[in-house]
């Protein structure tokens, strides 16, 4: 079966061809980076304009990439949540657009769901079941997957997540837009060990996580320290970066010994973090159990982790597609939808 799939959820533009006997075929992706450091953040009108001017074109590359024919798609998946409103529409009006013309089924992906099942593309990719530690834009959660659709909340952040705390930090320390990626690159170059930052809810017995009070200590410090040089700068980044990557190993841990897995998933955009790869890499070799990251270059938004998720749906006959977009939408309600 070959599932178009389209992920229109914020400031990236991505469409996939997965095929379930060859696998990934193409996939093609426009970020919005550029439009939006004008206005220091995502504009949502902005943002719903530029997905209109890229869908169409991206999906016809990915079909010349692939040597594939639009007759050619058994079905097309799309991610209808969470995400912006107008956004999301987008995508969802141009998947079932096409799946009208074509006399094909839609399958409504939930965007953290495609992350989640994003590692699944790498070689090698995890087995079912396993923990997954999802860090992802305004998401940070640990989820216990038992298969697709079966999904058990463990923990998540009380507050900002650790994606909204990286960006929201970097603001602080002067840092341009997009600011984790600022953030984390200017850590490379600090000394994590100059600054002592708090690692909120590190020591608590369940599996919640808080990164509010990281920023609001990451406030103090810019105050303390103004006006900022360079080398205090790197510095701040860098015990940032450490507290951060602490406290999602040892509650990623903490997880998998409560559960008794011995497979670990990361998923979503901090997970191209080359420090906590780093932490988890080598607490994996020292505790025995096995990592799973997706392909750097899925660790974005984009549309081969939501084509390989429609996909999955689809081999499961759990197919559900309408024009309805969902942006606020829980993951763990997948779990008794199915």
């Amino acid at each position: 079966m070959l599932v178009l799939g389209i992920e229109s959820s914020c400031d990236e533009t991505g469409v996939a061809l997965y095929d379930t006997d060859a696998g990934l075929l193409a996939h093609q992706l426009h970020t919005q980076i550029a439009m939006h450091s004008e206005y220091g953040g995502v504009v949502p009108e902005l943002a719903s304009r530029d997905h209109i001017r890229r869908v169409l074109p991206l999906t016809e590359s990915c079909l010349t990439q692939a040597g594939k024919q639009l007759d050619d798609i058994d079905a097309i998946a799309y991610t209808a949540g969470p995400g912006l409103a107008g956004a999301l529409l987008v995508g969802a009006s141009v998947a079932n657009a096409l799946a009208f013309a074509l006399g094909k089924p839609t399958i409504a992906v939930h965007h953290l769901e495609g992350h989640l099942l994003s590692p699944c593309l790498a070689d090698p990719a995890p087995e079912f079941p396993f923990i997954a530690l999802l860090v992802s834009g305004g998401h940070t959660q640990l989820m216990a997957v038992h298969g697709v659709g079966r999904y058990e909340l463990l923990g998540e952040t009380v507050d900002d997540a650790a994606g909204e705390a990286f960006d929201k930090s970097a603001k602080l320390i002067g840092l341009g837009y997009p600011g984790g990626p600022a953030l984390s690159k200017l850590a490379d170059t600090g000394d994590a060990t100059r600054f002592t930052l708090p690692r909120p809810m590190l020591h608590t017995p369940n599996l919640d996580m808080s990164f509010s009070g990281l920023k609001t200590a990451v406030l103090n410090l810019v105050t303390q320290q103004s006006p900022l040089d360079d080398i205090t700068r790197a510095d701040i980044c860098a015990a940032f970066q450490e507290a951060i990557v602490e406290v999602l190993v040892k509650k990623s841990l903490k997880a998998l010994k409560q559960t008794g897995m011995k497979r670990l998933v990361i998923a979503g955009g901090v997970g191209a973090n080359r420090q906590l790869r780093a932490a988890f890499d080598d607490a994996a070799k020292k505790r025995g159990f096995t990592v799973f990251y997706p392909p750097l270059e899925l660790c974005t938004d984009n549309g081969a982790m939501i084509a390989y998720a429609g996909a999955q749906r689809l081999s499961e006959r759990q197919v559900a597609g309408s024009f309805a977009v969902k942006p606020r939408w829980d993951l763990a309600s997948l779990a008794s939808a199915d």
